[in-house]
Formats: structure tokens, sequence, C-alpha cells
């Protein structure tokens, strides 16, 4: 398995680094730019909808995976999950990134629209009855299929989409988070679930060097609805939701927060002209929020930048994905 991870780790991660150029020159070109929401000077110059390349990079390294296991390694197990996983894949980013042309200013799509798409993007999973049916020792039957995977496929893609808004802040969580799940499905037996985790992470690593503090693209919902999808997908087929809802913990926190607000707050800070920011409101609604709180108490410049809250709530998810690998295993 070695040869054919490095292959398609390369394959995804080459793919989408030649892609971002390519993209930030076409968005330019279209008017497809974006404001640095934390910037005191938020001129509208950033590349949106980078998640485009992401994508394109993940399913270009799922199709080398599946040729070279088809006609080299000579097995072909798993090809209808495989299958499954692309068509949701494509369906979910082709929602995210009608999210993205209409616009977050404006709203975006209707919330009942976009509930409604991304419900639709989960039939794949549904008609091939993914995963299994029992739970807790109990045997849910054709409910699974049928109600748990629409609802869990939902609750990633919409709760990964909550905690954003910062430099490399999304990207840096989708790395973390699917290489984790990608550990835990080959401890447990599900290597070839590794393996497609582990496309999405290569293409994220090579989007991260042109999403970090500061920004040159950001990935928009094509990004976050697309990596919500893959995790959601990874933990249903290889049976691992429980684990994959520990890790989830920071978002679920992040919709708590963001309830308070009645899901209208922003995540943004408020930038200062020094680039420190302050807490945009007198409440916390969001872990962005508490993390600038945090930092200003913490540190002796009373002083938060927009890095160190990224690099902030990814300690928080780290420090959540090595609790859960203690408890689960």
């Amino acid at each position: 398995m070695d040869p054919l991870l490095i292959t398609i780790m390369l394959v995804s991660f080459l793919t989408t680094l030649i892609i971002i150029p390519f993209w930030i020159r076409k968005t330019k070109q279209i008017g497809l730019l974006w404001e640095d929401m934390n910037k005191y000077l938020k001129k509208k110059n950033i590349a949106g909808s980078g998640g485009v390349a992401v994508i394109v990079g993940t399913l270009i390294g799922i199709f080398v995976y599946m040729a070279l296991g088809t006609f080299y390694f000579k097995f072909e197990d798993h090809l209808t999950e495989i299958f499954a996983i692309i068509a949701s894949l494509f369906l979910v980013t082709g929602v995210g990134f009608i999210d993205d042309l209409f616009g977050w200013r404006k709203g975006g799509l209707s919330k009942r629209s976009r509930l409604v798409l991304i419900l639709f993007a989960s039939i794949p999973l549904v008609v091939i009855n993914a995963g299994v049916s029992n739970m807790l020792g109990i045997n849910l039957g054709i409910l699974y299929p049928l109600l748990l995977i629409p609802i869990g496929f939902l609750g990633a893609v919409t709760t990964y989409n909550f905690l954003a808004g910062f430099n490399g802040l999304e990207t840096g969580q989708g790395i973390i988070l699917l290489s984790s799940l990608a550990i835990v499905t080959f401890l447990t037996g599900n290597a070839w679930l590794s393996l497609i985790a582990l496309c999405m992470v290569a293409a994220l690593i090579a989007f991260y060097t042109f999403n970090k503090y500061p920004a040159k693209i950001f990935p928009g919902d094509v990004l976050t609805y697309a990596v919500g999808a893959m995790i959601a997908m990874i933990a249903i087929l290889g049976n691992i939701e429980k684990i994959a809802i520990f890790f989830f913990i920071p978002y679920i926190l992040e919709f708590i927060l963001k309830s308070r607000g009645k899901l209208k707050k922003y995540s943004f800070g408020k930038p200062n002209k020094d680039g420190s920011l302050e807490q945009p409101y007198s409440k916390i609604y969001g872990l962005e929020h508490l993390a600038i709180a945090i930092l200003k108490k913490i540190k002796p410049s009373k002083k938060a930048y927009e890095k160190e809250v990224t690099w902030l709530i990814h300690a928080f998810q780290i420090i959540i994905i090595g609790i859960g690998f203690i408890i689960f295993f």
C-alpha cells in the first residue's frame, strides 16, 4: 500500500498546486473576489471559491487510486462505495459553489434550499445502504439509510461551515480532522477509506500554502461543504460514527454558540489598525470570538492576531482528537 499511498497523495497535491494559480488569475478576470474581513483595510481582492481546486485534486487522486487498484494491484473492492463518495462529493460541491456565487453577504441560498440540496447530495450513500444499521446493539434496519444517513450527512456539512472566516482555519481543520479519521479507519481495518481521506488531505495541504495567513485565496462554501461531506462519508462507511462525533466536539460547541445569536452573528473579529482583533460583539457567538477573548487575557500584550486565533482553535481540535484516541482506543 505504501507506493499506492504515496502516488495518490502526490497526484492530489500536485494537481491542486497547479490549479490554484490558474484559479486565482481567472477569478480576477471574472470578478470572483472577496474581502478579507479580518484586515483593517478590507480590499476586495482575494480569490474566492478556491475549494474548487481542492475538489479537482481530490477527485483525480481518487480516480488514480481506482485505476491503479484495478489495473496494477488487481483489487476491485469497494468500487461501489467509492463511486457513491464521488457522486456525493460532486453534488455537495455544486451546492457549495452555487451558494458562493449567490454571495454570503446577500444570504446565499435560502436556508430551506440549502438544506434540501444537501440532503439530496446524500442520496448516493442512501441508495447503496452505506454503513452498518446496528447501533448501540439496536438494529435500525431501513431507518438507518433513510433517516440517520441523511441527518448525519446534513449535520456534518452544515456545522463544518460554521467554524470559518479566518485565514487557514477551514483548511487546517480539514487537514487535522481527515488525517485523524484516516488513522482511525486504518486501525479499524478500512485502509481503503484511509487512502480516500488522504487524497483530500494532500489536496488541502497544497491549498493551505495559499490560504494560510495572509491568504491569497479563500476556500468558500464549495470547500467547507465538501470537507464536511467527506468527514460524514468516512464516518458512515467506516462505521466509526461515535469517534467522529467526538472529534466534532468543537463544531458542536460552535453550533451552540452560534445558536445564541440565532445563527445570524458572523465569526469575524473586529480589526484594529495594527492588525490585532477585538471581539465584534459584547457576547461570544463562536469559538473564534472565544479565542480572541482568551488570547487578549493570557498574552502580555493583551492583543490577539488572526493567525493566533487560527492556531488556538487548531490546538483545541488536536487536544479533542487526542482525548478521543485515549477514550476509544
